[in-house]
């Protein structure tokens, strides 16, 4: 498959890593993969997983350009937790054909729950396509990319990888990382300026009386930041609101 793209490999991956936001660097990933046919991508990346769990889904970031139909069952629905390729990626790390699914499928391989989960993908035309699991950082952490076409088959998906599939994955890897070094909020509820100093001086291991002082407001106001970031955190107690905040680089910010 001949990959006419405008921009040369070299640039793009120059480009890639030189990007701030992550907007940005999610339309470029997009944009390239759909030249290799590729139009349908879903990413996660998570720091909250368990032995026996993907974890909580709003703990995760998720990056998609599927339909609302499709992920409104996929992900708002849960059927993600099921899906054969998700708990691959939970165990292993590497490259996987949609073929190898249909294969333990009709083998009868799956479990009656991921059975559910690829006749809810084949309604929905994602039958085409490969999964990437990046490695992990520590025990908690998952990473993985689903690249869907709607325009090919999986036999032509396959040749394409034999083909293509290395600089392909390097290509994600590459997206993966630099998604991995960027600032985030989840569902759009990124923190204020005046919660992100808070949580960061409480990180420093000041006291609310300590940050009263040093902001020049009263403990209650330092209390009711504090209290704002939780919430917008979805964080049970302020360590937790902080760890969150660490995970999504919300502390980190470039400078204009």
């Amino acid at each position: 498959m001949k990959i006419n793209s405008k921009m040369s490999l070299e640039h793009y991956l120059i480009e890639m890593t030189r990007s701030t936001r992550l907007e940005d660097v999610w339309d470029m990933h997009k944009a390239r993969m759909a030249e290799y046919g590729f139009d349908r991508l879903l990413y996660a990346t998570t720091s909250f997983r368990t032995d026996h769990s993907a974890g909580d889904v709003r703990d995760a970031l998720i990056l998609t350009n599927h339909t609302s139909e499709f992920t409104s069952g996929y992900l708002d629905g849960g059927l993600f937790r099921n899906a054969p390729m998700v708990r691959w990626a939970m165990k292993n790390v590497g490259t996987r054909s949609f073929a190898q699914i249909r294969q333990d499928a009709e083998a009868g391989r799956l479990t009656q729950d991921e059975m559910i989960v690829v006749d809810f993908n084949r309604r929905h035309g994602v039958i085409a396509g490969y999964g990437i699991s990046f490695p992990r950082t520590s025990a908690r952490t998952g990473h993985g990319i689903g690249l869907s076409s709607t325009g090919m088959t999986q036999d032509e998906v396959d040749a394409l990888w034999e083909d293509r599939g290395a600089e392909i994955e390097m290509l994600n890897n590459v997206a993966h990382l630099t998604i991995l070094s960027l600032p985030y909020g989840m569902h759009g509820r990124s923190l204020t300026e005046r919660q992100l100093e808070v949580l960061e001086l409480v990180a420093d291991g000041k006291t609310v009386q300590d940050v009263a002082v040093i902001m020049g407001r009263n403990p209650a106001t330092v209390e009711k930041h504090l209290r704002l970031a939780r919430e917008a955190l979805d964080a049970e107690n302020t360590a937790q609101a902080i760890l969150k905040a660490s995970v999504q680089n919300q502390f980190f910010k470039f400078e204009a």
